[in-house]
């Protein structure tokens, strides 16, 4: 760990950094992931969902790097190489086999929420440990998940028997 001023523990700042840096992993990973749906979406509703690709794209890699720079102000080395990545992400692998875009749609919300799922955990933990500046980063970028996991579901169209079991 470098040297700091913060005046964190280092305890708490070790464990900090380990949490972002998995969180970290896993955004790179879905970062590529949604990258992949982008590229290769086909089909009815193309250009909205290759758009709407671009634009969670962008924000997963605003949500990366702010982690990384949080992990760099704790002190510690933000480990966000491909190699790391894949080793460390929580994420299911991307099917490289999709091109339909109701499909990339579903794989593209599951990854969304089991990261919005990981910066919860990270939430409830860095709220217990004493790190509430890292508590309220992960809840910026949750929250900004959750916006983005709605708007790729608002794409996804509801089947007949699911309307009928509300109605």
């Amino acid at each position: 760990m470098q040297h700091t001023f913060n005046t964190l523990s280092e305890n708490i700042r070790a464990q900090s950094i380990a949490l972002l840096n998995k969180n970290l992993a896993t955004a790179i990973d879905l970062h590529a992931q949604v990258k992949q749906a982008h590229w290769n979406v086909r089909g009815p509703g193309f250009i909205a969902a290759h758009e709407l690709f671009d634009k969670v794209a962008t924000e997963v890699e605003n949500t990366y790097d702010a982690i990384a720079e949080r992990i760099g102000a704790l002190g510690g080395t933000a480990q966000g190489t491909v190699a790391v990545a894949a080793k460390q992400s929580v994420l299911v692998p991307y099917n490289l086999g999709l091109a339909d875009t109701q499909e990339h749609l579903f794989a593209v919300a599951a990854s969304l929420a089991a990261f919005g799922q990981s910066l919860r955990e990270g939430i409830k933990h860095t709220e217990n440990s004493g790190d509430p500046i890292t508590t309220d980063l992960l809840t910026q970028h949750a929250g900004e998940l959750d916006k983005l996991l709605w708007f790729v579901e608002s794409h996804i169209p509801v089947q007949h028997e699911q309307q009928k079991k509300r109605a």
